[in-house]
């Protein structure tokens, strides 16, 4: 019986740990509304219940800056790296969705207003930005990565 015991615990410790899917805290690859293609990865962390998103890498043509600035950004952002730059911020949850947010669009500098809430079961998330109203604005899917 401690045999069956050692056997089931020494499974459950090396058992890869599965990403909660209630939260969409954890690793996200987005995908291009406009061209279908991946762009980026984007770790989403949960600070007290505020989610902020970072780009953790890019998915960039050989011939392409694989080490970007972000040239177009204002502030303190204005040509710094793209990858470690926070792109989303403040986000809070309300219901089934976290709002209340903002988004950097690295390629044109701009910042808009951010929504987002979980689909398929957690493995995919639609985010979108905006300004002014949400329906004035575009959204990504993104696809769970962990």
């Amino acid at each position: 019986m401690k045999f069956l015991a050692f056997i089931a615990a020494a499974v459950l410790a090396t058992s890869p740990a599965f990403a909660d899917t209630n939260t969409p805290a954890g690793l996200w690859k987005n995908i291009d509304d406009e061209t279908g293609k991946p762009k980026a990865l984007i770790r989403i962390t949960d600070n007290n219940g505020v989610l902020s998103g970072q780009i953790e890498k890019l998915f960039r043509d050989a011939n392409e800056d694989q080490n970007p600035k972000c040239d177009k950004c204002e502030g303190a952002r204005k040509d710094q790296p793209i990858i470690g730059m926070t792109i989303l911020s403040g986000l809070k949850k309300d219901g089934d969705e976290y709002s209340g947010g903002e988004i950097l669009d690295p390629n044109n500098g701009k910042v808009y207003k951010s929504k987002l809430h979980l689909t398929d079961g957690g493995k995919k998330l639609s985010v979108r930005g905006y300004i002014g109203m949400p329906m004035l604005g575009r959204s990504q899917t993104w696809v769970r990565q962990d």
